[in-house]
């Protein structure tokens, strides 16, 4: 009878008695509240705060001005064109160093032996140490590098002006630098006037702290009148 009633409804009329059943049920299992707090948020949103921008004030201060050029007029800048100030640069002379003569190994091996010969003839009482003369001692540069070992044990701690004694006599001024064990300004002096080459062997004997007594030999080839 029921399936009967059913066909002799519309279809509407089936649909909308359906849904009036499932909303029975519904509201029996107190689903439409539970369905609306699962719509509803849980948060509410902050309201956005307002920025509140910065505003600079701007104001126009009077500059203090001492008393003593407060009535005075102010100063008028004007440019002015400086020429500039060249400082001229030092030229260094170009030296010929074509004519250099540099000794053979056995005329500086010669010469170291007489040195040697004359040093054993010394008094043993002052310390003596011998030097073979290379271009850089007699020409160029005119920097004389002394025995690291001497120089500590038997001169100055610090720079001291040296007094080279030649076998004649004469005395030649000579600056010792310290740290860097050797002789500078003067030297050249030295060099030049006892016109010193590539392998002449010179004797340095220390006869007093600031004092040496030098003795040279010249390389074969170089003897000079």
């Amino acid at each position: 009878m029921v399936v009967a009633k059913e066909k002799m409804m519309s279809y509407e009329e089936i649909r909308q008695k359906r849904v009036e059943e499932n909303k029975k049920r519904m509201e029996a299992l107190n689903l439409p509240q539970l369905s609306t707090l699962l719509h509803t948020p849980s948060f509410k949103p902050s309201p956005r705060k307002q920025m509140k921008l910065r505003t600079v004030e701007k104001q126009l201060v009077v500059v203090r001005r001492s008393n003593r050029v407060a009535n005075k007029p102010a100063p008028v800048y004007q440019e002015v064109l400086v020429d500039k100030v060249m400082i001229p640069r030092r030229v260094s002379k170009h030296r010929d160093l074509s004519n250099r003569v540099y000794a053979s190994d056995e005329a500086r091996a010669e010469a170291l032996e007489k040195a040697e010969k004359l040093e054993s003839g010394l008094d043993p009482h002052f310390p003596v140490f011998i030097k073979s003369m290379l271009q850089s001692h007699v020409t160029g540069g005119f920097w004389l590098g002394l025995p690291v070992h001497f120089c500590k044990t038997n001169l100055p701690k610090r720079d001291e002006v040296m007094t080279l004694v030649d076998e004649e006599g004469h005395e030649y001024p000579t600056i010792y630098l310290a740290k860097k064990t050797g002789l500078s300004g003067g030297w050249k002096g030295f060099a030049v006037a006892h016109r010193l080459v590539d392998g002449d062997a010179v004797v340095f004997q220390l006869l007093q702290r600031t004092t040496f007594k030098v003795y040279i030999i010249r390389v074969k080839g170089s003897e000079q009148s």
